[in-house]
């Protein structure tokens, strides 16, 4: 007589998850507070204070929009990943930083982590910054209001599939339906069809995480 199937693995609790994934849980409670306090990104006082460029001093060029990071404010280089535009740009991000953050913590380190968000933040703001397009509206330059945690999201997703590929040992696969879907929304933004979309943040965040993902791949016992 076979036995009898194992009972599934219960979920883990809120205070496992942050134990073990600290900095996931984190950057998803920072994403909420600032929709909360922005209004989903309508505040566009408290905008101000996390975009690129500073907007109650911005000029509409592009060098005027580094002015405050020259300053010192070099927290903009970061913080547009927090402003979220509407309920369902927040929900989705978080889903998908809930199951990627975790996973990267969860199977090498929170620093993994960090380094991963704020390499990818950097890039994909500044090239969000200074250039956007889609084949619909063409280019647009100087995006002093943009933001959210996409960019980033695609870097893990870039990282993780990649990594899986080049070292087999690290025992994580992106499977390929995962994949397709992911790049299908990605040509489906730049196509315009769904209106203002970080289509650059995006595509960076995503080439990010490949290259990392390989470059860690390639170094297993380094990373």
């Amino acid at each position: 007589m076979d036995d009898p199937d194992p009972l599934p693995a219960a979920r883990p609790t809120m205070a496992q998850t942050m134990r073990r994934a600290p900095l996931t849980m984190l950057l998803i409670a920072a994403s909420v507070v600032v929709a909360l306090v922005s209004d989903l990104g309508r505040d566009r006082q408290v905008d101000g204070w996390l975009t690129l460029a500073d907007l109650r001093t911005f000029d509409g060029t592009i060098p005027g929009g580094f002015a405050a990071i020259l300053q010192g404010q070099l927290w903009r280089l970061v913080t547009p990943i927090f402003i979220h535009f509407g309920f369902i740009h927040i929900l989705f991000n978080m889903m998908w930083m809930y199951d990627l953050g975790r996973a990267i913590e969860g199977r090498w380190s929170s620093l993994t982590l960090a380094v991963l968000v704020l390499v990818s933040a950097l890039l994909s703001n500044v090239t969000q910054y200074l250039v956007n397009w889609d084949l619909r509206t063409g280019v647009h330059y100087a995006n002093a209001l943009s933001g959210g945690m996409s960019g980033v999201l695609y870097a893990l997703l870039g990282y993780l599939w990649i990594r899986g590929l080049v070292d087999p040992a690290a025992g994580i696969r992106i499977r390929p339906q995962v994949m397709v879907w992911m790049i299908g929304w990605l040509v489906l933004c730049m196509s315009g069809a769904l209106g203002a979309i970080g289509n650059s943040a995006h595509g960076v965040g995503l080439l990010t995480g490949t290259a990392c993902g390989w470059l860690a791949g390639r170094r297993p016992a380094a990373s």
